[in-house]
């Protein structure tokens, strides 16, 4: 529902100035748009450090509309995630025996509004068997290992838990045997829906709802080798990689520009178009310090489904890997529309 400036908690005392580059980036993938090109043309003209002159363009090209749940309750959950460094090798050997796969040749993405407009925005991920399509190998089978795979092994790593979250995060560097790092970004999803192991520990008893971050499920792993592949096989979904190039300055988001850290959400595109801005009103990590915030929605995730609901990049380091791993807030949203382009509502 629109909303007034004044309700954005901190709105007039906020600094707006590290937010600033991340609508750079927006405008790379947006200024072509017509309903950007003012927008990004004006945001040329404003001193990156002037507050005022930024809180002032918002709310001259901006109508901010508060996002709410099918429910009509205001608040969802905001998770976090981060660039992880994983140890590696371009080789396979008894030490790095974990593959990380480019995206296979056999995959199809079926765009289903193509045939049906009504389902626009659903797409089908498969592969021909016969005549016939069927959904694409899961988890289970591709551990197991799949021939069509073999030869799309990019990198080699030590660790499947480390594997299996870097596939969460969707991107992350590895760094080789020589001491080269090299960065690794999402290529494509095997279509199966994204499953919760942390859910799944707390369900089994095996850990208790304020142990279930990314770190209690790592000491759970650590602790019960044994089980590891079965629990892992819980969760479907898969992610494929690609390599990129050395000058990215971050991961590429959705959006196709590089994410900038603690400024990038991670949106469900249904509700938020990739590339607005988007204040978040939550809380800081396993914390109740408020944290009041201008992003960008700049990605998507498997997990990330819902009106309000987001996950905040963090950047790269172990102190984002201790941010993302701890954070599961609950949050409000507010979606910058530019004016003019404002969501019609019933």
């Amino acid at each position: 529902m629109a909303s007034k400036w004044a309700m954005l908690p901190d709105w007039e005392t906020l600094n707006l100035s590290p937010s600033w580059p991340a609508l750079q980036q927006s405008c790379r993938a947006l200024k072509l748009k017509s309903n950007w090109q003012e927008i990004c043309a004006a945001s040329a003209l404003v001193d990156a450090n002037d507050i005022a002159a930024q809180r002032s363009f918002y709310e001259t090209w901006f109508t901010p509309f508060q996002i709410l749940n099918p429910d009509g309750s205001e608040q969802g959950l905001i998770t976090g995630y981060y660039e992880p460094l994983l140890l590696g090798s371009r080789h396979k050997s008894e030490r790095f025996r974990y593959p990380i796969y480019a995206a296979p040749e056999d995959l199809l993405e079926i765009d289903l509004s193509e045939v049906y407009p009504q389902l626009k925005g659903m797409r089908l991920r498969g592969r021909l068997q016969g005549k016939k399509i069927v959904p694409y190998f899961n988890r289970a089978e591709i551990d197991r290992g799949v021939p069509v795979l073999r030869g799309r092994e990019l990198f080699w790593v030590e660790n499947a838990v480390e594997l299996f979250f870097l596939q969460i995060q969707g991107s992350g560097r590895i760094e080789l045997e020589s001491g080269q790092r090299v960065k690794i970004g999402y290529a494509e999803q095997n279509g199966h829906p994204y499953v919760s192991i942390g859910k799944k520990l707390i369900e089994m008893g095996e850990l208790k709802l304020e142990e279930a971050s990314m770190q209690g499920i790592k000491n759970w792993a650590e602790n019960n080798p044994a089980r590891l592949a079965a629990l892992l096989e819980q969760n479907p979904s898969y992610v494929f990689f690609r390599e990129l190039p050395d000058t990215l300055s971050a991961p590429l988001g959705a959006l196709g520009v590089p994410l900038t850290g603690e400024y990038s959400l991670a949106v469900d595109p249904r509700t938020v178009p990739l590339g607005v801005p988007v204040f978040l009103s939550t809380t800081r990590p396993n914390s109740n310090d408020p944290l009041n915030r201008l992003m960008y929605a700049q990605d998507t995730g498997g997990a990330i489904k819902g009106a309000v609901r987001a996950d905040l990049f963090w950047g790269f380091g172990e102190s984002a890997a201790a941010q993302a791993g701890r954070m599961k807030q609950a949050g409000r949203m507010w979606v910058f529309f530019p004016k003019g382009n404002e969501p019609v509502l019933n």
